[in-house]
């Protein structure tokens, strides 16, 4: 053996040489998998097509890196409609593309006009914002609990702290158009029981907006969808849009796709005040105009400057996870004070298949609506919305946290990495020389074995319990990165399964 080649075994011997080898494949690894996107290299205030340009250069790649079928955007500049456009496709299987006029599902952006349809109430003197929700139900009574029903007020379920549950999500609650489905009534039976101390907290509730659907069809006489589009929709514009099924909407509603990019056909809820609106960006759009022309000219606003700053008006400060993203909720907005001293008003909405996100700077006139039909939108969201605030020249919005979420859970997959090929490199040399062999019992190692065998049975319980689970936060916020997470978990199981099985003995003196 030549000098050299004997350098280089020694070196391979070297516990600092294979620590390097493995580090150096770990981040290989996950800079292979990871794609962080620069800031757009575009100055704030720059001229509209310049920046709607890089959008569409940016927004593809970004569609492509998190397997997003369809987008639908709109831009808004000093409270007007400035730019539109949609992006990809209302249905893969079909190749039918989506449109600026494609109505979609916007889920609980729809919390937001519900909003809008009971203040319109309180205004008119019909609605006492504080008093009990029941003066106004009829002969229809919130089940009992250990709680004091008489506590739900219109203002704790407009903000979140009436302690009413989140309420069924997903397939449960989804019908397909036209087919049968629970009453109002008798849906609201199952779902609203109080489940804390009304005024306690913030709870996001799916069921204390429903409650508000059932109010406003006791007070006002009409069905929901009938007040909806009389005292909201159609007086803001907003043509296309609808809480009622529109049967000319069946061959145009785009396919959803959930976080495994799964097709899911067009379905309604039972129930509409939540989350069951239908469309589209330019439709939100012009609601959120609406809220900026109420700031910036409220002599011009049409009277809907007394409706937005009871909207927009903080109740309540977020804990939790939403505290990361907002401040405060006002009534179906959260509320966001951005690094500026701005305020930013915004709302979200998830459903099975669908993701939607309006962001709006009413001291300004910036805002911007998304819409997607799929559920691994949320990086997404959080890089348009960081470049959208550049551009605008407003402090960038809290969403963007999601794509430092992002790095440090490939951060933490790299180690994992590392650790998995730091572990079986050890193994494999183990077996090699023959100081690693198979044995049910090893009293000189037994506490280490306890510790292997322990974390591959956590490890593994885990995986088993997520793969069971119809959804997961992390699934969501992080689409890409939370499936290597876990794969890099289920190789870290199975080191320490075959480190246990397979323990190192040591050298008789």
């Amino acid at each position: 053996m030549s000098v050299k080649d004997r350098i280089f075994v020694n070196l391979l011997k070297t516990s600092w040489f294979q620590f390097i080898v493995s580090l150096t494949i770990a981040v290989f690894l996950v800079f292979s998998a990871a794609r962080f996107y620069s800031p757009m290299d575009v100055a704030p205030a720059a001229p509209l097509p310049q920046f709607t340009g890089q959008l569409d250069e940016r927004i593809p790649a970004i569609m492509q890196e998190y397997s997003i079928p369809g987008v639908c955007l709109a831009l808004i500049h000093k409270g007007e409609i400035v730019w539109q456009k949609a992006y990809g496709y209302a249905d893969l299987a079909e190749g039918r593309k989506i449109t600026v006029d494609t109505p979609c599902r916007v889920e609980s952006i729809s919390k937001s006009l519900t909003a809008l349809g009971v203040i319109k109430l309180v205004e008119q003197g019909r609605i006492d914002l504080d008093a009990p929700l029941q003066n106004y139900l009829g002969d229809w009574k919130l089940p009992d609990t250990e709680f004091n029903e008489e506590a739900v007020t219109v203002r704790r379920l407009l903000s979140h702290t009436a302690g009413m549950p989140l309420g069924s999500i997903g397939p449960a609650v989804e019908y397909a158009p036209g087919s049968p489905m629970p009453l109002l009534r008798e849906f609201l039976s199952r779902e609203a029981r109080l489940e804390r101390a009304p005024g306690s907290s913030f709870a996001y509730s799916n069921t204390g907006f429903n409650l508000l659907e059932l109010l406003i069809e006791e007070v006002s006489g009409q069905t929901f969808a009938e007040y909806m589009s009389d005292e909201a929709l159609q007086p803001l514009g907003m043509r296309q849009a609808d809480f009622a099924w529109n049967e000319a909407w069946r061959s145009q509603i785009p396919t959803g796709y959930d976080l495994q990019g799964r097709p899911v056909p067009p379905y309604v809820y039972p129930v509409k005040a939540s989350g069951g609106l239908f469309a589209t960006a330019g439709d939100i759009a012009r609601f959120v105009c609406a809220g900026m022309k109420a700031t910036l000219n409220p002599e011009k606003s049409n009277g809907l400057q007394k409706y937005f700053q009871r909207l927009y008006a903080p109740q309540t400060k977020i804990p939790g996870l939403f505290g990361l993203v907002a401040d405060a909720y006002g009534f179906g907005h959260f509320i966001e004070i951005l690094a500026d001293g701005k305020k930013a008003v915004w709302h979200g909405g998830q459903g099975h298949g669908w993701m939607t996100h309006f962001h709006s700077v009413p001291e300004t006139g910036d805002g911007i609506v998304i819409l997607t039909n799929s559920q691994r939108s949320w990086p997404a969201f959080a890089y348009v919305l960081s470049d959208w605030a550049h551009w605008s020249g407003v402090s960038a919005p809290g969403m963007g946290k999601i794509i430092w979420g992002q790095k440090i859970v490939w951060t933490l997959i790299g180690l994992l990495f590392f650790i998995v090929l730091w572990q079986a490199e050890r193994l494999v040399k183990g077996l090699v020389s023959g100081r690693r062999r198979f044995t049910l019992w090893c009293a000189n190692v037994r506490v280490v074995r306890l510790i292997q065998s322990g974390l591959f049975i956590v490890l593994i319980s885990l995986l088993f319990w997520a793969a069971a689970q119809d959804y997961l936060v992390i699934s969501s916020l992080f689409p890409v990165a939370a499936s290597w997470l876990g794969y890099v978990l289920f190789c870290c199981a199975l080191v320490s399964g075959l480190s246990a099985l397979f323990p190192g003995q040591k050298k008789s003196r």
